[in-house]
Order: structure tokens, then C-alpha cells, then sequence
């Protein structure tokens, strides 16, 4: 059992189906039997109203039938219950019982029983108040400060307050600015109601002036009632708490000052008469109901705050003192004198479930059974010891959660892609204008090692690259059975592909029904989309790549573009694309050097990964790891520029065409109503024009769709054109910088995030995002550019000065020092990378980089980022 656990002294389930809250619970002495011994009074929305006198035979017992003094139905729903000094004549305690429209007072008295039944108990209805508004709570107390009487007060929902003094009715008074009722209770010491308002400001209003308040509103009362309206009140204080109150207490013991608790939804207050706070305590949970009760320190209270957590805690003041776990979500707690024993904690829950409990350490009767000895095995011990710590450090070295090793895969597909061209090609319906589109065959496998229902294999290749047959659908395979597939690639598009990349996926689904996805990747030849050419000694653009081994013959590691028989290609060499350009490929004789030149940029890019990817083939099987490739010319972001700008005005001629196409399409459906509007006349009109005006708009709307659609090819076109050299300038900078393969990962994801260029998402704003976002953590120069806020919404921009101006201010950042990372503590990273932190860099100088064409900005001992123009 545990410590924190309220101990069940007496509890009981009432009713079936009946609903509870906040004022259904009272415990008093009801029936004035001057014992001492309080009474649980409580009452449901069903209308049923229960006295309860518990008297178990041990804790925990549950309820007896003698526990039940009075059980009876009223009728009506009951809101509240209360017992004071509510008839006159007499000191004795009565009970007030709240309804939506009336406010009854009863007297319960117990008759001594004859016979073994026991005692009877009854109720008397002493009066009632029938109400001409809807209630919604009352408070009692000595208004005024009479002497030997209780006086009763009931809040309506619209914001009145209805004063009955005893059996008479006194007056009600509204209260100013009502917008939904709140908790009311009733200070002795200070003569005041205290309630919150829906402003979230606890108020307290004087009696006084509630009494003494003329009658200046217009609302007009039955003369039956004769209810006198005042005018808008006086506050005496306020307080704003800035959140709703659940309920509020007003507490004076002999030992403590008075004191108003109100519990708010996240903190509990406790203010001095004046409206001053005392204290507040914040609460981490969301309570449901509390009282304050006195507390054996002196100068302190002690507090029952229930929770939604089904717990109830004890502070004093604010000082959490005790916790305990109770069966169910208090609505009400009491502190009551149930049968000598002080202090029972009486809750009562929303669906009924009312509970006397305290809160004590009981003893546990439990004991362990003895555990029959037996002599330990060391040596065993110790071997299971060493196998559980062997299959501990296998599990801790693999980080996926999937087997990454091929032997623990249950379907396995595999890619061989032929080393030669076909014979016949097989392209269909290409756009290249070459005399021959040249195609190579692809041989997909799939092995299964167990059974796999409806497998499909989707075969990707980036456009403008293509495969006769993209998906293939088998029927379920077998265990240790396997499918081959053959299919053809080739280029389609008028342009060069930026990836030379083709990706197998097998879906499938496992006797079980779960759905699994195997796939590998394969490399297409270089011979696919060019030709060997005779070299060019002139272009316009020109890389060299470094290296720190000796140049290799192109007899070597271009045998497929080679011809063994002519020697002056073992150091230069042409590539002919079937698109028309032209590149060619130089090893220096001299040095460790390798030049790439061309008359587009975008055609350097794959020849320039074609060669790293062939010189680290050859040195791999030389068993040589040192071979480095490194780069220290200028980054041509000049000519990159130039690629931007082209890719974003195409952007711009499609927004535009798709905007005159909206306006003609408009037009034209216009002019069709026209026309059908006269066709459908009984007497033709002419048609002053209208089908020569249709037969124009439409011409328009077919001309608007074939420059838009021509748009659209060149569209993607320039976009391909600009991820080629996009990758080209990230293989530069990372040969420059000598970029990690994390960095270069982080590099990729930020000047190419888009498979696709769409108009709703393009190129331009993804990537201007990406780098603001590097700029402002990792690669930022203070504090101050840290805390800048990056937009939440990507949209077109109006043009690329900024994003131009970004990828250069970050080439620029990265020259001096800054290194790439997705730490957030960039601070930190700075500090530890780049000694001294990166310098400050004058726009203005930035402004004259992008400004002037053909600049070259100059980095000490990093080379150079713009390009400057070679001479053909």
C-alpha cells in the first residue's frame, strides 16, 4: 500500500446516473443534536436530497443502512445546500436548499427509535422563496452584523443579487458590468460580498451600500415580488488575477488573521481584507475544488487544494506539506467531526462517489515468504553475464533501426547496367536532335528469401532521361525464388541530364500484411549522352582541378572515349554531347593538374564528376587512400548568376501567360453567353460581330497556350541547366574549402532542395530561405544576426538581388573561416572553428561585388570567389 495514499475510512456510491458539483456537499451538525458530531448533507441535479451519519466498524468498511438518516426527492434540481441560522425565533440550525427558482429552508429533526429499526428522521419545510430570476449560487451570513441569525443572499445568472432576510424577501441590487455569474461568498469581518467577475477581478462590494443604494434602473418586477432594482454599485476594492476563479473562501480562526482564498485555474490567492495579496502559490496541475482549515501552527493555514489528477494536496500557505492519492476527481472537499474522530476529509466526485477519508501511515500485515537459500554457481554466473554484455554491445552498435547488411534483408534487388551502348537503340519518341539517340540496358533483379505477395517495381531515372518501362507488377514470389527484368534508358529531353542516377524500388507486402520497400541505386555511362569529339582549344569557361598525385593517362581511366591507337588523346580529350555542346578535357604534363573548359557552364559538371569519380576508382585499386582532389580557382558565380537569372525570368513569363490566359478565358466565356443568350432568342437579332470578336479570343487563347506551353519546356530546361552547375558549384566549394562529407550533405540540402520547380514553390525563395537560415546560425557574425527572424512563408520574390547577394555572402562567410553545422549553439561553434569569429564584411562592398560584371573579390590564402573571364 502506498504512503501517499488517502486511507479509506467510509465511502458510498449515490444513486445511479446522478450529477454533482461544487455546492452539493455540506457537513454540519443539521439535526442540532449537540453531540458535536457533523452530519453530511448532500444534494444532486435528480433533486435527491441525502443526510449521511457514517459509522463504520472498521475503516474502510462501506456504508450501512442506520448510515443513511434521510433520503428524499424534491423534485427539482438541487444547486446548493447550506445549514445556518435561517429562521427566526430560534438559534437552531436549518437547512437551505437552492433551486433553479427557489430557495427552501428546512428543519430536520430525529425521532428515538422504539424498536430495533433505529432512529427516524424527518424534514419539515419551514418556508420557501419562489424566484422570479434563475439562480446560480447563494452565501450566508450576519449581514449587517445582526446578532443571532443568518441571512441569505443568492447571486441569479443575470448578475443580481436577491438579499432574503429570513422568511421576508429584503431587496436586490445588480451588479455593474455582469457578464457571467462567479463564486460569491460573504465576509463577516469587513461586512462584504466578495465574487469574481467575468473581467477576472475578484470585487468586493460593501452591504451597506448595497442596502442603502437607490433605486435608479428601469427593469420592472412583479409587484408580487416587489423587487427593487439599484443602480450600478460602488466597488469597494478589486483586484485583477488574470484568470477565472473556481471558487472563493473567506476564513477567520483565532490564531490567523482573516484572510480571503480564492482558487483561481493555475494559482491559488490569499488576500487581506483590504483586497492586498498576501500570497499566491502557482499550481502545476488544474485544480478542481479546496478549503481552508486551521492549522496547528500559529500564524498559518493549512489548505485542501483536489486536482484533476485525482490528487489531493495540503499546503500551508504555500508550502506543500502532504499528497495523497485519491479513486476519484473531487468536485467538493469538507473537513468534518465524524463519530470523535477530527479532521475526516469528505469528498464528493462528479458522478456520485462520496468519500470519508484521513490521511495516516497504516501498517503493513504483509510479509515476505522466506526464500529458500540455495549455493550460488559463479562460473555460471559469470558465463550468462558475458553473453548478456556480448548482445548488449552488438544492439548498441547499430544505430537504425533496420538491418543495414544485405544477409538480414528478406527481398534483395539488384541493378547491373550493361558496359556497352545498344546495338539497336531503343529510344522512343525523343526530342534530341542528334542523327542517334544512343540507349543502354538495365538488368533488374529481385531475390526473395521469403514469401512476398503483390511485389511492383518502380524504375526512377531523372528527366530528361527516360526507360521504356518505368513499372513492372509481379506475382507473389516465392521463398529463395527470384524475378528479372530488363528495360532500356536513354535521353528524351533536348538538353543534358544534371544526374547520371537511376533508383529501383520493390514495394511489397509480408505474409502478415505489413508493407515493406526495398530499392538500390545504379550509375548510367557517360557514353549515354556524349560522344568522343576532337578537343577545342577555345571556351568560356574554364576549371582546373588540383591533385597530389601525377597525372594519369586518359588511356587509363577513359578507355570507353579513347581510342588506344591515336596517342595525342592520352592527354586531351573532347566530349560531344547530343544536345551540340562541346567540352573538353586536359591533364597537364608538367603538373598534378587537370582542366575542364567548355562554352556553357552547366556542361563542365559532369564531365568534372566523371573525372574525380574515374580518379578515384583508378587509386582505389591501387590501393592508394591519399589521393586528394582540391580546388584554388575563382568560384564562377558570376556566370551561376547569369543561370539564376535566367531559370527566375522564365518564372516570370509563366505567371504572366497564366494570368492572360485567365483574362482571355474570362473573355471568351463572356462572349459565348453573349452569342447562346442571342441563338436562344425567338427573334434573331445580328450578331453585330460576336462570332468574328469568339473566333479572335479563341486564336488568342490557343496562341496564350502554346507560348505558355513552350515556356513551360524552357522552363525545364533552364531548371536543369541550373542544378548541373548548382552541383558544380557545390563540388567547387567543398574541393575548396575541403568540406567534410556531413558538411557536404548540409551543402546539398541548401542549394538543392527541390526535386521539382513548381510556381507555387521554386528554386529561388527555398534556397534563399536555406541560406538566410545558415547565415543566421552557423555562419553568423554576432549575436545580433542570431536573433533576426527568418520569414514563416516562402513566396515568389520580386527578383534575385537578394538571393544573389546571399550566396555570395555566404562563399564569403566560408572563406573566412565559418565551418557548416546544424548546432544551434553557433556561438559555441564559431568560437571553437574560426579563432576571433568571422570579420565584419561592409555591405557596401557587397553592393560593388554584385554590382560590377567580371569582378574578382580576393581571399587571403582561400583563392577567390567570382570569376573572372578567361580569355578564349
Amino acid at each position: 500500500m502506498s504512503l501517499f495514499k488517502a486511507r479509506d475510512w467510509w465511502s458510498t456510491i449515490l444513486g445511479e446516473k446522478e450529477e454533482f458539483d461544487q455546492g452539493c456537499l455540506c457537513v454540519a451538525d443539521v439535526d442540532n443534536s449537540g453531540s458535536g458530531q457533523d452530519k453530511i448533507i448532500v444534494g444532486s441535479y435528480m433533486g435527491y436530497l441525502r443526510i449521511f451519519n457514517p459509522h463504520p466498524v472498521k475503516p474502510g468498511d462501506g456504508i450501512q443502512p442506520e448510515d443513511l438518516l434521510l433520503e428524499v426527492q424534491l423534485r427539482e434540481p438541487i444547486l446548493q445546500v447550506e445549514v445556518g441560522k435561517f429562521v427566526s425565533g430560534t438559534e437552531g440550525l436549518h437547512l437551505a436548499v437552492l433551486h433553479c427558482r427557489k430557495l427552501c429552508v428546512y428543519a430536520v429533526s430525529g425521532t428515538l427509535g422504539n424498536v430495533e429499526h433505529g432512529n427516524q428522521y424527518q424534514i419539515k419545510l419551514m418556508y420557501e422563496h419562489n424566484l422570479q430570476r434563475t439562480a446560480c449560487n447563494m452565501t450566508y451570513g450576519p449581514f449587517g452584523g445582526v446578532k443571532g441569525r443568518d441571512l441569505i443572499c443568492i447571486q441569479s445568472m443575470d448578475g443580481m443579487l436577491m438579499l432574503f432576510e429570513q422568511e421576508s424577501y429584503a431587496f436586490g441590487r445588480f451588479l455593474p458590468g455582469f457578464l457571467l455569474p462567479g463564486p460569491l461568498t460573504y465576509s463577516s469581518r469587513t461586512d462584504s460580498f466578495i465574487t469574481v467577475s467575468s473581467c477576472r477581478q475578484v470585487e468586493s462590494y460593501k452591504y451597506q451600500v448595497l442596502a442603502f443604494a437607490t433605486d435608479a434602473d428601469e427593469r420592472q418586477e412583479t409587484e408580487k415580488q416587489k423587487l427593487s432594482s439599484g443602480k450600478r454599485l460602488a466597488v469597494d476594492w478589486v483586484l485583477n488575477i488574470g484568470e477565472q476563479a473556481l471558487d472563493v473562501c473567506v476564513v477567520s480562526f483565532n490564531q490567523a488573521v482573516s484572510s480571503v482564498f480564492v482558487l483561481g485555474e493555475r494559482n491559488f490567492f490569499c488576500l487581506k481584507d483590504n483586497g492586498q495579496i498576501r500570497f499566491m502559490k502557482k499550481l502545476d496541475y488544474s485544480p478542481s475544488c479546496f478549503i481552508p482549515y486551521c492549522s496547528v501552527k500559529e500564524g498559518t493555514i493549512n489548505t485542501l487544494v483536489g486536482n484533476h489528477s485525482k490528487m489531493l494536496n495540503v499546503y500551508q500557505d504555500v508550502t506543500l506539506k502532504w499528497a495523497t492519492q485519491l479513486p476519484h476527481i473531487p468536485v467538493a472537499v469538507k473537513v468534518a467531526n465524524l463519530q470523535d474522530l477530527k479532521g475526516v476529509i469528505v469528498t464528493l466526485s462528479d458522478n456520485g462517489h462520496l468519500q470519508c477519508s484521513y490521511l495516516g501511515t497504516d501498517p503493513s500485515l504483509f510479509q515476505a515468504p522466506r526464500v529458500d537459500s540455495r549455493e550460488i554457481n559463479y562460473e555460471e554466473f559469470d558465463a550468462e553475464m558475458k553473453k548478456l554484455q556480448k548482445i548488449i554491445r552488438e544492439a548498441t552498435k547499430t544505430q537504425d533501426i533496420l538491418p543495414k547488411s544485405e544477409k538480414h534483408r528478406n527481398l534483395i534487388v539488384t541493378a547491373e547496367v550493361s558496359p556497352d551502348l545498344d546495338a539497336e537503340s531503343q529510344a522512343i519518341d525523343s526530342e534530341v536532335k542528334a542523327e542517334t539517340v544512343p540507349s543502354v540496358t538495365v538488368k533488374i533483379t529481385i531475390q526473395s528469401r521469403v514469401t512476398a505477395q503483390k511485389p511492383n517495381l518502380a524504375v526512377c531515372v531523372q528527366a530528361p532521361l527516360a526507360v521504356t518501362c518505368d513499372q513492372f507488377v509481379f506475382d507473389d514470389l516465392e521463398p529463395d525464388s527470384s524475378e528479372t527484368v530488363v528495360l532500356s534508358v536513354f535521353l528524351k529531353g533536348n538538353c543534358s541530364p544534371s544526374e547520371l542516377e537511376g533508383n529501383c524500388v520493390v514495394s511489397y507486402n509480408t505474409p502478415t500484411g505489413i508493407l515493406k520497400v526495398a530499392q538500390c541505386n545504379f550509375r548510367l555511362p557517360l557514353r549515354l549522352i556524349c560522344f568522343p569529339t576532337q578537343p577545342s582549344k577555345a571556351a568560356n569557361h574554364k576549371l582546373t582541378i588540383d591533385t597530389n598525385k601525377p597525372p594519369i593517362s586518359f588511356l587509363t581511366i577513359f578507355p570507353d572515349f579513347v581510342d588506344p591507337s591515336e596517342d595525342d588523346q592520352a592527354n586531351i580529350l573532347g566530349f560531344q554531347f547530343l544536345t551540340g555542346s562541346k567540352t573538353t578535357l586536359l591533364a597537364s604534363k608538367t603538373s598534378q593538374r587537370y582542366r575542364i573548359q567548355s562554352d556553357q557552364l552547366e556542361d563542365l559538371w559532369l564531365i568534372t564528376k566523371e573525372l574525380t569519380l574515374r580518379l578515384e576508382e583508378h587509386f582505389k585499386k591501387q590501393n592508394c587512400k591519399d589521393f586528394a582532389c582540391t580546388f584554388s580557382g575563382s568560384i564562377p558565380l558570376q556566370e551561376y548568376f547569369e543561370l539564376i537569372d535566367r531559370h527566375f525570368e522564365l518564372r516570370l513569363n509563366a505567371e504572366k501567360f497564366q494570368e492572360l490566359l485567365s483574362e482571355r478565358a474570362v473573355q471568351f466565356r463572356a462572349i459565348e453567353r453573349r452569342l447562346l443568350t442571342r441563338f436562344k432568342d425567338k427573334t434573331p437579332a445580328p450578331l453585330q460581330h460576336l462570332d468574328t470578336l469568339l473566333e479572335g479570343t479563341f486564336r488568342e487563347v490557343i496562341a496564350l497556350a502554346d507560348a505558355a506551353e513552350e515556356n513551360q519546356a524552357n522552363l525545364f530546361q533552364a531548371f536543369t541547366k541550373l542544378k548541373s552547375a548548382t552541383h558544380l558549384v557545390i563540388m567547387l566549394i567543398s574541393l575548396w574549402q575541403k568540406l567534410s562529407t556531413d558538411q557536404i550533405g548540409i551543402l546539398e540540402a541548401t542549394f538543392l532542395p527541390l526535386a521539382e520547380d513548381t510556381q507555387e514553390l521554386g528554386w529561388e525563395e527555398t534556397v534563399d530561405a536555406a541560406i538566410s537560415y545558415l547565415l543566421r546560425t552557423c555562419l553568423s557574425k554576432s549575436s545580433k544576426e542570431q536573433a533576426l527572424s527568418l520569414s514563416s512563408q516562402l513566396c515568389m520574390p520580386k527578383d534575385t538581388s537578394r538571393l544573389k547577394k546571399n550566396i555570395t555572402l555566404f562563399c564569403d562567410r566560408l572563406a573566412k573561416g565559418g565551418r557548416l553545422s546544424l548546432s544551434t549553439d553557433s556561438a559555441t561553434q564559431q568560437a571553437a572553428v574560426m579563432p576571433g569569429g568571422c570579420a565584419t564584411i561592409p555591405e557596401s562592398d557587397l553592393e560593388e561585388r554584385m554590382v560590377i560584371p567580371g569582378s574578382t573579390a580576393t581571399f587571403p590564402n582561400h583563392g577567390q570567389i567570382a570569376k573572372q573571364k578567361s580569355k578564349p
